[in-house]
């Protein structure tokens, strides 16, 4: 497939080359160049998707073959290349969602049919802080169902006018705010209802059914469907679905059901959970959510790999050193105590967000935009990971010298004796063809020296002494740089002649900053608006699989399990709050000939 470069202008050439459109500019449209081929027709669905969300399928790309939808050239007429219609069959209402990002199919679909949204744990700081918001800012932008109805589920006991005030607190615009934010959430607060109830008394759930049979019977022709959103612990995940399976299902659609993490909090514990949940609902019922997965930046990994010729020949032990992912954050576990020093920085951060975010950069191009092609090819990398050590970590603890009440072992709830790490650096080994012998360096901590979560990608050194003279020292790698947040970016770190009568050499960039780059990245969506979009469609490429997950586990296991036998030989370090973490974790980077360049 030709993955075309659209230039809008007066575009003239005379110039031929196998990999060059040669045509010339029409007035009112736009004129594709073509660099080079892409595998097979991997984007061909989603550039079809996007182009129709612009209403004109008629002027994609030039012509394609049947057989193999790859360009016919050369072209050399004036007249518009159209695609024709028999090729777009497969974009039909029946296709898996996953090969549509079309937002107008999205919307379409989602009105269809009335929906039932049942958040338990409605009362926590999740569901006020993360649920609700994204629930509003989903009707806000019209891409909730015409017919919806919101439940709000807990143990505390509330009127309704307690509940919405709670949850209005926390609703924004985002962007647009005044008179037509306000009037949205006067629309939006009466769809939302609470009922108090207990997570394993069978009569509650059977009221709560009750309720919401009250609002599908209003629809007696058409399916409804119902969504559980459990922002709960994960302590009381069984009785949960156990009672939605036995009191809450619908029959009249789908029932769907949305799980935060922890899933355990190893092997054994993940697999008693899973093996549990099995008796009440299906995988494919099931939409484990890891907020990382619907950050912009992390959606866009597949896109720079594999919609981009250029990085694909690069990506790979021959041209990369090392592969830096980096968490930081610049607080400390903030009111999150009890749950965070059972758990610790590895088990929050590190097995879930952060290894996710290692499988897209490391798997191999899935066949197609399928949610199971997807996943299939994070399993297959994350089986060829070595499992983890404890001789592969750093861990560390914060504290603060200056105010020591602003130390971790002075959070309310923690143990004045407590091992729980707060900072962690690991170093991953991957066994196979690609990425043999390339370090996978990991790094998240809290109460650190900024807020940033980014990937670095460092190519190898260039060979051969020719700037040996100019340049002291050896010359820095390249690096990509992708910046998950904040001020979502991407950019290339290059070497450039400085400007003037001088041949010194100064580092350069490349920059992609979102915020410059498009209008519209101001009003990127919130990651948990897009995860449960996705699950109201059926779309589950970006919620991770039961594989995943006990994959995911083997790997880190057995160094959590050494670690905790044997706490007093990896008792953490002590760092300072506000500061770097560590200085052990530049000693590990180093072992591997691998320096941190967060900083830069």
């Amino acid at each position: 497939m030709w993955i075309p470069l659209f230039i809008t202008g007066f575009w003239n050439t005379n110039t031929s080359s196998s990999h060059l459109w040669k045509t010339k500019y029409t007035k009112g449209w736009t004129t594709p160049l073509y660099f080079s081929k892409v595998d097979k027709s991997f984007f061909a669905p989603r550039l079809a998707s996007i182009q129709a969300v612009q209403g004109d399928l008629d002027n994609i790309a030039p012509q394609w073959n049947d057989s193999s939808l790859e360009t016919t050239l050369p072209i050399t007429t004036n007249e518009r290349p159209a695609i024709p219609r028999q090729h777009f069959s497969h974009l039909g209402d029946t296709l898996d969602p996953s090969l549509m990002d079309s937002v107008k199919k999205r919307k379409q679909r989602a009105k269809e049919e009335p929906l039932c949204i049942v958040v338990i744990g409605a009362s926590g700081d999740l569901a006020k802080k993360k649920t609700f918001p994204a629930l509003f800012s989903l009707y806000y932008h019209d891409l909730l169902p015409k017919d919806f109805l919101i439940v709000g589920y807990a143990r505390r006991q509330m009127t309704q006018e307690e509940f919405r005030n709670s949850i209005m607190e926390s609703l924004t615009c985002r962007v647009i705010d005044g008179p037509q934010c306000q009037r949205k959430m006067d629309e939006f607060l009466p769809k939302c209802h609470y009922m108090s109830g207990m997570y394993d008394r069978t009569e509650d759930f059977v009221r709560l059914d009750q309720f919401l049979n009250n609002f599908e019977q209003s629809f007696p022709n058409t399916r409804v469907d119902r969504l559980y959103y459990l922002a709960v612990p994960s302590q009381v995940f069984e009785n949960v679905v156990h009672h939605v399976h036995e009191s809450g299902r619908t029959q009249r659609g789908w029932n769907r059901i949305v799980m935060e993490k922890p899933f355990g909090k190893d092997i054994t514990s993940y697999l008693q959970l899973r093996n549990s949940l099995r008796n009440c609902i299906s995988e494919d019922e099931i939409y484990r959510i890891d907020h990382y997965l619907g950050k912009e930046l992390v959606q866009n990994l597949m896109v720079l790999r594999f919609a981009n010729y250029l990085f694909e020949p690069l990506w790979n032990r021959d041209h990369i050193a090392s592969i830096q992912i980096v968490f930081k954050e610049n607080f400390g576990v903030e009111g999150r105590a009890g749950y965070f020093d059972e758990y610790g920085i590895i088990r929050d951060i590190m097995q879930n967000h952060l290894l996710q975010v290692m499988a897209l950069l490391g798997m191999e191009q899935p066949v197609t935009l399928h949610a199971e092609d997807i996943r299939d090819e994070k399993v297959k990398f994350l089986r060829s990971i070595r499992p983890l050590k404890a001789s592969d970590f750093v861990l560390g603890q914060y504290r603060d010298r200056q105010n020591p009440q602003r130390s971790y072992l002075s959070e309310p709830g923690v143990m004045n004796d407590s091992h729980t790490p707060t900072f962690a650096a690991c170093v991953f080994q991957v066994d196979n063809r690609r990425w043999s012998g390339v370090p996978f360096l990991m790094k998240a901590g809290k109460a650190l020296d900024e807020r940033k979560a980014e990937i670095r990608i460092q190519f190898q050194s260039v060979p051969g002494g020719l700037f040996s003279q100019v340049v002291s020292s050896h010359l820095p790698h390249n690096e990509l740089v992708i910046r998950v947040q904040p001020d979502e970016a991407i950019y290339m770190r290059i070497l450039s002649k400085a400007p003037g009568f001088t041949s010194r050499l100064e580092e350069a960039r490349l920059n992609l900053f979102y915020r410059t780059a498009w209008e519209d990245s101001k009003d990127i969506p919130d990651a948990y608006e897009r995860l449960i979009l996705d699950v109201i469609h059926g779309e589950k490429s970006l919620f991770i699989r039961d594989d995943e997950l006990e994959v995911a586990w083997n790997i880190f296991t057995p160094s959590l399990k050494e670690m905790e036998m044997a706490q007093d030989s990896w008792k953490p370090i002590l760092y300072d709050y506000g500061g770097r973490g560590p200085i052990e974790s530049d000693y590990l980077a180093a072992k591997y000939a691998v320096q941190w360049s967060e900083g830069d």
